[in-house]
């Protein structure tokens, strides 16, 4: 068991050191935004797909880009606006007259990294095509199933939905999200540093891939060595139980709460605590790591109902009321 320990021990320190250098890297042109970065860290770990909401002007789309370009692997940007067609991302069939067949064309979607921006720009018909790339890994054209490059990570974007012209993603695409993360302004000695930085015709982009895509897959494996502990484990599925039979704790949500979180919330929380966890250099997680990583998880898996939207609850405030009700082991 000693010997375990350790190999795992050594194995948080190797991830910790590629971690810490995809970190500078990003830093070089990212100010600020600690919370954003670990999240995008996290799902890249956990191989779950990140969805990013905030207003305009908050670097969501830089902060994607600049990762993508940290590491070794292939990126597309698609841009979702309301005239695009599932086949503008998943590909489409060409007609070859010479031999009389129709032969499968590629879509932006076949990349390593794939950046969704302004998801919610496009109507459900267009976001539905990423649904089988995200939870299967796979795009059916004609027939034909093709898998997509290992690692593959959508990450998106999105606007209020209170903001003109955006449309309201399909439950079960934002589902398939592990985080949905809310971007909020700098604090004021940041958007001094970002002038500092930026404030240039052409800024210059510093950053240099650092890291191999077979470094993610490796890190991967570390992950799902991280150690969860029985009582953990029966605390994140009391946590989401919660969210579903809300007087069996006894909380007063079910006339808040419509639709509780999927057994996908889960996993997914189960997952991206491991990854927090190495990201901290711990072989093992605990509740803290849980109750840190649970509300972007948790957020958009909640769905309300018209009573609690007309008396201004929040999705936040129902996840931190169950977080300080549910016994911690």
């Amino acid at each position: 068991m000693t010997a375990v320990t350790s190999q795992v021990n050594e194995e948080v320190a190797t991830a910790a050191g590629w971690i810490e250098k995809l970190r500078a890297e990003v830093r070089k042109v990212i100010v600020g935004q600690e919370h954003l970065l670990d999240r995008l860290l996290v799902g890249l770990l956990a191989n779950g797909h990140v969805l990013l909401e905030g207003v305009p002007g908050l670097a969501k789309t830089l902060s994607v880009r600049t990762l993508a370009s940290a590491i070794h692997a292939s990126f597309n940007r698609i841009q979702f606006t309301p005239d695009l067609l599932p086949a503008d991302i998943t590909g489409t069939l060409i007609y070859n007259p010479q031999d009389g067949r129709y032969h499968a064309t590629k879509g932006p979607v076949f990349a390593n990294l794939v950046l969704a921006d302004e998801i919610n720009r496009a109507p459900a018909k267009v976001q539905s095509a990423l649904l089988e790339a995200m939870q299967e890994r796979q795009v059916t054209l004609g027939g034909e199933t093709m898998p997509l490059p290992s690692p593959f990570l959508v990450l998106a974007t999105e606007n209020p939905i209170d903001q003109e012209g955006t449309y309201p993603l399909p439950e079960a695409q934002v589902d398939r999200f592990m985080f949905k993360v809310l971007m909020d302004y700098p604090s004021f000695e940041e958007e001094r540093k970002i002038l500092d930085t930026m404030a240039f015709t052409s800024p210059e982009s510093k950053v240099q891939p650092v890291l191999q895509l077979d470094e993610i897959l490796q890190m991967r494996r570390y992950v799902d060595k991280i150690h969860v502990d029985e009582k953990v484990r029966d605390y994140i599925v009391r946590i989401v139980f919660a969210t579903r039979r809300p007087e069996e704790y006894k909380l007063d949500l079910k006339h808040l709460i419509q639709y509780g979180a999927s057994p996908r919330a889960t996993l997914y929380l189960t997952l991206a605590a491991k990854a927090w966890a190495l990201l901290q250099q711990r072989p093992y997680i605990t509740p803290e790591d849980i109750k840190s990583i649970g509300p972007d998880v948790l957020r958009h898996r909640i769905l309300l109902t018209y009573e609690a939207e007309a008396e201004g609850v929040t999705s936040d405030a129902i996840i931190k009321k169950i977080f300080n009700t549910v016994p911690v082991p």
